[in-house]
């Protein structure tokens, strides 16, 4: 049972919105997933330096591809912003936070990819405009919400 249904459809398109854009970046992490597990080249059709940076030390934590990580990632903020549409407020905070950390990373590999590896891959270049967006998102629904609670 919801503990919390939304008061309208303003509280709630920005989470079906934040899922729908989650789904673009699981796409892009599958992907790269099956590309690096398979061992097959990635076509890197925009710019070049896919094969540098996917090539990288950086790209494997543990020896698990990061995209692997960001499968999990863009999974679980798909399945926090559908529940939180269906309003289970409880995962209004785990969104928030799980977004955060992904920003910060985000920050960190576009830091990686410029300063340390010097190439650019597309694919990251677009999980990171999908993870930027996402926060953009979460921190205008998340100011919109406390407005309306203290109005």
């Amino acid at each position: 049972m919801p503990d919390h249904r939304p008061a309208n459809r303003n509280s709630i398109w920005p989470y079906a919105l934040v899922a729908v854009l989650s789904l673009v970046g699981l796409a892009d992490a599958i992907y790269l997933t099956v590309q690096d597990l398979t061992g097959q080249n990635l076509r890197c059709t925009i710019i070049t330096g896919c094969a540098e940076v996917l090539g990288s030390k950086y790209a494997h934590i543990a020896g698990i591809p990061l995209a692997v990580v960001g499968a999990a990632a863009y999974f679980s903020v798909f399945s926090l912003a559908v529940l939180i549409v269906f309003g289970y407020a409880f995962a209004r905070p785990l969104l928030q936070l799980l977004v955060a950390i992904m920003f910060v990373m985000t920050l960190w590999l576009l830091y990686l990819q410029a300063y340390v590896i010097h190439h650019f891959c597309q694919y990251c270049l677009l999980s990171a405009l999908v993870t930027t967006v996402i926060a953009l998102i979460v921190i205008f629904a998340t100011i919109a919400q406390r407005r309306a609670s203290t109005a």
